[in-house]
């Protein structure tokens, strides 16, 4: 395992409503932007890597059917949230291990096919998870979360809130975010309760469809400035004890932890980060699991503007999940195409001035008696 991986090529749809087009339209579109990005032909991939959550079976092999790849092999990825950092971890690996020398990894979801609501926990029987027995939803998870933060760090609902203020302000930079209006604390205090303390704008949007893509090759390409995936981790949650702390993100802590010691870096030499703000609550605790904030500083460290634009280390500058939207199976492909465009220096108005080392985090799934059901960390450089 001795070969470096590169991104070679990298490309994304805007988020948003895409009403009329199919799911692997929107693929086919990022797909083909990654390949032109990379200055590869068909031929050069080796294997294809989709990530999708809700697409039903065999969705990788029905979207590069017409595309000319010429029965290479199609892995498909379900692992959540987390799905397409899995995909890429899991390419990754096999060209470590000298399967392939390039590959395609792309991540596809159409959530405004399923018609509206929360995103179910688990779509298996009655016995296969205690928490979608009883109807748990994400909204509610994380919202326990936030009021356990509230009464336990001297936080209050402002604090929550101006994480969203921040990330719109951010994805109203970014043409390929679905929500590109700033608010205020008070706009967002004042939006529907969805579940206390968490307003509508502190919820990433429901219905969004989207696709992104990468090339990743032990090639270094001459297309644009390669970007060096430093490190990958992926681990799952650990069962929970009776006094385990729900603010504690344990698998984000691990995962992190993994990938700093792979890559030889500490949390201080990570220029810009792209994390999984599906909720406001969320980005504040994984400042603290990343180790951008020492624990019980998280708020402290927002409100210090070091993690917004023109800050020491800034913080979803694509808008996060809050304003760029979160289709399950293209978000972490599409952290990583944001953070392959901030490193080449191509990232616009939201561009992190002399970005070298970018972290991208994402977790996946819900299930009772874990914090949660995958985590994975991945640091970039160049």
């Amino acid at each position: 395992m001795s070969k470096d991986v590169y991104i070679t090529g990298a490309a994304m749809t805007p988020f948003g409503r895409h009403t009329g087009t199919l799911a692997p339209e929107l693929a086919q579109a990022a797909i083909l932007r990654a390949m032109d990005d990379a200055g590869v032909q068909p031929k050069d991939i080796q294997a294809i890597y989709c990530a999708n959550v809700l697409g039903g079976m065999i969705l990788g092999q029905v979207i590069v059917r017409d595309l000319g790849f010429n029965g290479i092999p199609v892995y498909n990825v379900e692992n959540a949230c987390a799905s397409g950092a899995t995909a890429v971890h899991l390419a990754r690996h096999a060209m470590l291990a000298e399967q392939y020398e390039t590959v395609l990894v792309f991540g596809i979801e159409q959530l405004t096919a399923l018609g509206g609501g929360t995103i179910p926990l688990q779509r298996n029987d009655a016995m296969t998870d205690l928490y979608a027995t009883a109807g748990m939803v994400l909204p509610a998870v994380y919202a326990m979360r936030g009021t356990r933060f509230i009464a336990e760090r001297g936080a209050s609902p402002r604090d929550l809130a101006a994480v969203a203020v921040k990330n719109r302000r951010h994805g109203a930079l970014n043409e390929y975010a679905q929500q590109r209006k700033e608010t205020t604390l008070d706009e967002v205090l004042a939006s529907r309760m969805i579940a206390d303390p968490l307003t509508l704008l502190q919820c990433c949007p429901s219905q969004v469809d989207g696709s992104a893509a990468v090339v990743l090759s032990t090639k270094r390409g001459s297309a644009n400035k390669p970007v060096k995936v430093l490190s990958s981790a992926v681990v799952s949650g650990l069962r929970e004890g009776a006094r385990d702390d729900i603010l504690d993100a344990e698998i984000t802590a691990r995962a992190a932890r993994v990938s700093y010691e792979q890559a030889g870096l500490s949390p201080k030499d990570v220029d810009v980060v792209e994390l999984h703000d599906a909720f406001t609550i969320a980005e504040l605790l994984y400042y603290e699991a990343l180790g951008l904030a020492a624990h019980g500083e998280a708020v402290s460290l927002l409100h210090s503007g070091a993690t917004a634009l023109g800050g020491r280390q800034p913080v979803n500058p694509s808008g996060g999940l809050l304003a760029k939207g979160h289709p399950l199976g293209a978000t972490g492909v599409a952290q990583m195409v944001e953070l392959t465009w901030q490193l080449q220096g191509r990232a616009g108005a939201r561009q992190v001035e002399g970005a070298k080392v970018g972290l991208a985090q994402c977790t996946g799934g819900g299930i009772a008696g874990v914090d949660h059901a995958a985590s994975s960390v991945h640091l970039l450089g160049v």
